[in-house]
């Protein structure tokens, strides 16, 4: 009788927690609430919307969640509008700095990338969402990494709609 209390007590408080039921293999962590990939350097602008960190003493490649910048490096494709200018403005933001990385409900694409939302140390800003505001990306929605969408959206219809950026240089 003693252990069926107990046990009954230890699942009560599992539950009080909100750590539900696990099974082995799931995320601890809970939906919605961004997890930190760690504190990078950034070695090399790949770019506008590709870095490559050193993150843990390791070099990752990184790229950016829910935006996609017009192509400047494709080794089979021509550089696009607007490509060059979102390259210069990702070494602008964090060229040599220092960032943070969220990764969101996916951490790798299919070629292997850290996928992350990018923030600029010291002083927080979100690359992601600034490269979308400036004109320099345009959104990018790939479930299930979806947190920021509609500010995403929010910002490019902004953008849009005062001609910054690849929408006032580029046919769109």
């Amino acid at each position: 009788m003693r252990r069926l209390i107990l046990l009954a007590v230890a699942v009560l408080v599992v539950l009080l927690a909100g750590g539900g039921a696990l099974r082995l293999g799931d995320d601890p962590q809970p939906q919605g609430v961004e997890r930190d990939a760690g504190r990078a350097r950034v070695i090399r602008v790949v770019d506008g919307d590709t870095i490559l960190v050193r993150v843990d003493g390791r070099r990752e490649r990184v790229r950016y969640i829910g935006i996609d910048s017009p192509e400047s490096v494709a080794p089979d494709r021509p550089v696009a509008c607007y490509g060059h200018a979102a390259s210069e403005e990702n070494e602008r933001l964090v060229g040599g700095r220092t960032v943070t990385l969220t990764v969101d409900e996916e951490r790798r694409d299919r070629y292997g990338r850290l996928l992350a939302y990018v923030r600029r140390e010291p002083d927080g800003l979100f690359v992601n969402e600034e490269l979308v505001r400036g004109g320099f990306a345009t959104t990018l929605e790939v479930r299930p990494n979806v947190r920021y969408a509609g500010d995403f959206r929010d910002l490019e219809r902004e953008a849009r709609a005062e001609g910054r950026g690849l929408w006032g240089a580029c046919d769109r």
